[in-house]
């Protein structure tokens, strides 16, 4: 059954009104709801959110695993000359440094379980299918890669990141929504050639997985069953694939002059329409105008493709609330096991920060569930 966490419960804050329309394609009355700040998930500040400040810390035992890393990318670009370390988590790192007169990322593995060493073969696969079928976006261009040990190199694109954070703590700007709506929609009705690309998600399997978990109840299980059953039935007569770029964050795109361009590839492939704009949809609590625009793109296309985004969207957001739970739990640990570490008078902590987003993922969830019923009871 589905049964929110301890830790989704926050401090009273004010409540603001959502604007009508904001549903997932329905409820078009507007109705009072709460609209969380956003925190950031670990790793998620996409390329060119920094300067490039013209020194690599090679001392220590960081310094060492950046050698090994420095390593691997000489091993398959020896004129790339490390600048600056843009971004290390515990699953890889991502360097800033030149080839010649140009700038390139290196993206190197550091956890090469066999998850990880998957997604980033994934990502190289994606960037060398661009070479052969340019998609209908900018994309960085493939400078090097070596799959077998996780090592990626690209062009590093001018431009500034449309948002640092996974869900953005402020709106983002009306011209920044458009342009990456337009960039996903353009790349969802590009359609390169059969088996260029494959399809990375499962959707029984996963739907099964959540409900073994309890972030789905039996009720959803079923209704979820039951789309993607009559989605199946009229892709029977119509082709249903879509391909999408798997992440459309706004932490993703880069905006520049001359038009966005989308990063992080690694998830790229075939999947029901409207996984792109679900993923959209999911972090812009806070632009409900955009929601209600994503919304109607998504039922354009008739209804079957109206219940791919809606499956679309309960999927995403149950990922979301659990990969928040998850990072909740940890920030409740860190803290009790590390008491000292008071915040500054005023401040809010990162832990109140993901529990107000994890109060503002439920009530979306909530707003998906309604939309998925009412749409099997179209059926």
């Amino acid at each position: 059954m589905y049964a929110a966490s301890s830790s989704v419960s926050a401090p009273p804050r004010p409540l603001r009104p959502r604007s009508a329309g904001g549903g997932p394609y329905l409820d078009p009355a507007a109705r009072p709801g709460t609209l969380g700040r956003a925190g950031r998930l670990p790793g998620s500040v996409g390329p060119g959110t920094q300067p490039l400040s013209g020194r690599v810390d090679l001392s220590g035992p960081q310094g060492a695993q950046l050698r090994t890393a420095i390593a691997s990318v000489h091993r398959i670009c020896p004129e790339f000359t490390p600048v600056q370390v843009l971004r290390r988590n515990g699953r890889s790192v991502l360097l800033v440094g030149t080839t010649g007169r140009s700038t390139a990322v290196a993206k190197c593995l550091l956890d090469h379980s066999p998850a990880w060493a998957e997604r980033i073969r994934h990502e190289i696969a994606a960037y060398r299918s661009f070479v052969r079928h340019r998609p209908p976006i900018r994309v960085p261009r493939l400078i090097a890669a070596d799959p077998d040990n996780g090592t990626l190199v690209v062009e590093r694109m001018p431009g500034r990141v449309a948002a640092l954070q996974r869900h953005p703590l402020e709106v983002p700007s009306r011209a920044d929504i458009r342009a990456a709506l337009g960039a996903i929609c353009r790349l969802n009705a590009w359609r390169p050639p059969v088996g260029t690309f494959d399809a990375p998600l499962d959707y029984a399997a996963r739907i099964s997985r959540y409900h073994e978990l309890g972030l789905l109840t039996d009720r959803d299980l079923g209704d979820l069953q039951k789309l993607l059953h009559g989605i199946a039935h009229a892709a029977g007569r119509q082709g249903m694939g879509q391909f999408c770029h798997g992440d459309a964050l706004l932490s993703n795109f880069l905006l520049s002059p001359a038009g966005p361009v989308l990063v992080d590839w690694e998830h790229a492939g075939w999947y029901l329409p409207g996984y792109d704009l679900a993923t959209l949809w999911s972090v812009l609590g806070e632009a409900p105008a955009a929601r209600r625009q994503i919304s109607q793109i998504a039922q354009s296309a008739g209804p079957a493709s109206r219940d791919a985004f809606l499956v679309n969207l309960m999927l995403v957001l149950t990922r979301e609330i659990r990969t928040y739970e998850m990072a909740v739990q940890r920030s409740m640990h860190e803290a009790t096991t590390a008491p000292s570490e008071a915040a500054h008078p005023g401040a809010v902590p990162s832990g109140e920060e993901q529990r107000l987003l994890l109060r503002r993922l439920h009530d979306d969830c909530q707003l998906a569930r309604r939309a998925v019923r009412a749409a099997v009871g179209t059926r």
